[in-house]
């Protein structure tokens, strides 16, 4: 069993002069200045002298200019999670929060994270790499299956083919280009569950409902308020539970990841027990995702609200940000 550690207080400051990485190029782009606005709020308030940039192409040249002691990265997606603006900071010799370059290439890469997880024996659900064009064109696997982006997050350009269907659903070619890659994977059913890691410390286990009739986890169900609710701790049995917590412990580990991170895994042939108030009795789980930039200071996502089992506020990710600037370096 995964033990209760705890965070413990935040290390001596290392680092004054912080740019806090915001915004961006990809589809999640104002999730981050959401979460970038927050962190560079909470470090001001922690006596940082802060730098907010919205991330361009000429991030090199901004970052040259500001001459920050570290980096706070607060981008998602694409650019962000991916390898990419790691890549930057590598070569520009700047510490920076999070994982490195392989890791976040690794985890934000849907089959390239399977091609990880599974070895490491993470469960994973059976999936195919093609076109978009391809996709469309016929059934690449029987359905139900799950028709998404092979490198976005956010549940970006997501779709579900049902059971039933007679062909694939025109919805795919709207994802964007009919010759972008992308993975069609076999539709788990069940619960969704997430859990975080913060450096080796792995937190308890949420599950997230969709509200407002949404068929799943969408980009709304994630951001628009009220859009689902989070429940904590999940109510799973105890096995479960620590299954959860175990897997993502590995699937993070197999990845390389340091820093804040979180798994999510959806729950399979779940059953509830009966006299039991509800609580699933059996369950299998399969991890979907690992993310390497969690969003700060929304309600609505996992990372804050797991922090809650500690007994801190939900923001508190935020409020103390020296936790993640400890674990900075090169790599």
């Amino acid at each position: 069993m995964i033990g209760q550690a705890q965070i413990g207080k935040p290390p001596a400051r290392t680092h004054e002069h912080v740019a806090v990485l915001m915004g961006g190029l990809s589809a999640e782009r104002e999730v981050s200045l959401r979460s970038g606005a927050a962190v560079a709020a909470a470090l001001q308030g922690e006596g940082y002298r802060v730098t907010q940039l919205d991330v361009g192409r000429d991030v090199a040249a901004r970052l040259a200019e500001i001459k920050p002691d570290v980096c706070f990265n607060a981008l998602h997606g694409r650019f962000g999670e991916d390898g990419c603006i790691q890549g930057v900071l590598e070569c520009a010799g700047i510490p920076y929060t999070h994982s490195g370059v392989l890791s976040s290439a690794l985890a934000m890469h849907k089959e390239r994270a399977k091609d990880v997880m599974g070895p490491a024996g993470v469960p994973i659900a059976d999936a195919e790499v093609v076109t978009r064009r391809q996709a469309l064109e016929r059934h690449v696997i029987e359905p139900p299956y799950v028709v998404k982006p092979v490198a976005e997050g956010s549940s970006v350009g997501v779709v579900i083919v049902l059971p039933g269907a007679n062909r694939p659903p025109e919805e795919i070619a709207k994802g964007g280009s009919l010759d972008d890659i992308v993975m069609v994977e076999r539709y788990i059913p069940g619960r969704e569950l997430t859990c975080a890691i913060i450096g080796d410390f792995v937190t308890d286990v949420i599950e997230i409902v969709p509200l407002k009739g949404l068929a799943f986890y969408d980009y709304e169900a994630k951001y628009a308020p009220g859009g689902s609710k989070h429940v904590l701790p999940a109510e799973i049995s105890p096995d479960v539970y620590q299954l959860v917590r175990k897997y993502t412990l590995a699937a993070c580990w197999a990845l390389g990841c340091r820093g804040a991170a979180w798994a999510k895994a959806k729950g399979d042939r779940a059953r509830r027990k009966r006299g039991s108030g509800g609580r699933v009795a059996r369950s299998s789980g399969h991890w979907a995702l690992v993310r390497v930039a969690p969003a700060m200071r929304i309600q609505q996502r996992p990372l804050p609200v797991a922090t809650r089992i500690l007994d801190q506020k939900a923001h508190e990710l935020a409020e103390r940000p020296t936790r993640m600037l400890s674990q900075l370096g090169n790599q």
